[in-house]
């Protein structure tokens, strides 16, 4: 029996998202929501230069503000995050905007959704950070609004 290569990757991609949510609920019950909260963070500093190392590679892309824009909208789209993207000049900055949230889904689905906005605050500054580092020390992010905090969506800028 084989797997198309949709199923392979619905597989590795329900894989993906259900054992970050286990192993948060699975530290949580045996320490507490604060000690899950500060380990997922620590966890996002090192996944999305994973990520990025590995989206650099298969693209040949390197660094700066250009390649960065490049690899993290393909990033979005490897994660199914409903996302526009908006560039400025060549080299100056862009502009993320998330529509849908897939992680804050799986929240609602849980009936966790009360812990969005500190989780969201949490790990997306440190996973959004990490990318930026990654593509250069003089890359900057900000983010101008979430989808947690009951924003119409998640705005993140990238600049130097």
């Amino acid at each position: 029996m084989t797997l198309t290569d949709k199923q392979m990757i619905e597989y590795l991609h329900r894989s993906y998202t259900a054992v970050d949510g286990l192993w948060f609920m699975k530290t949580e019950d045996a320490y507490d929501f604060e000690t899950a909260l500060g380990i997922d963070e620590k966890v996002w500093k090192i996944m999305p230069k994973i990520q990025a190392r590995k989206l650099k590679e298969l693209t040949g892309l390197s660094s700066g503000l250009d390649d960065l824009y490049e690899c993290f909208k393909l990033k979005l789209l490897l994660d199914r995050i409903a996302f526009r993207a908006d560039r400025e000049a060549v080299g100056s900055g862009f502009t993320i905007t998330i529509t849908e949230c897939h992680w804050l889904e799986l929240l609602r689905n849980s009936q966790r959704e009360h812990l969005a906005e500190r989780v969201g605050s949490c790990i997306c500054t440190a996973e959004y950070a990490t990318w930026a580092q990654e593509f250069g020390p003089d890359i900057r992010f900000a983010m101008q609004s979430q989808l947690c905090k009951n924003d119409k969506s998640c705005v993140v800028r990238f600049s130097r």
